[in-house]
């Protein structure tokens, strides 16, 4: 591996850089609500070798998203929904916005 390879991983957001223990370190939650997450297939983390679990800053900032609205009193399953059922929104929004504006450009052309 080149040093280049190495920044490289330093800005990548979906590589698993982080343990368990220093991810949850970094939310301020447990490991247990790592666990849970994962269960509840909101962020599905990467294995080591060794088959440890090993957490991207993409999948912490999903985490931090489900730990404000457990912090809020809302069961860790519930959360978990909300949060796919938002992202899954914003991406409907996305597809439909593009299909509008490709749609707007064909009538223009059309026009």
């Amino acid at each position: 591996m080149t040093a280049e390879d190495s920044l490289s991983r330093i800005d990548d957001d979906d590589y698993p850089a982080y343990t368990m223990g220093r991810a949850a370190e970094l939310l301020g939650a447990t490991p247990a609500f790592l666990r849970a997450i994962g269960e509840a297939r909101l962020i599905t983390p990467l294995r080591s070798e060794g088959g440890h679990r090993r957490y991207s800053r993409y999948q912490l900032k999903i985490a931090a998203r489900a730990r404000e609205l457990v912090d809020q009193g809302m069961p860790v399953e519930a959360a978990c929904r909300i949060i796919i059922l938002e992202d899954q929104l914003e991406e409907a929004r996305r597809i439909n916005e593009e299909h509008a504006n490709a749609a707007e450009s064909h009538r223009a052309a059309d026009g």
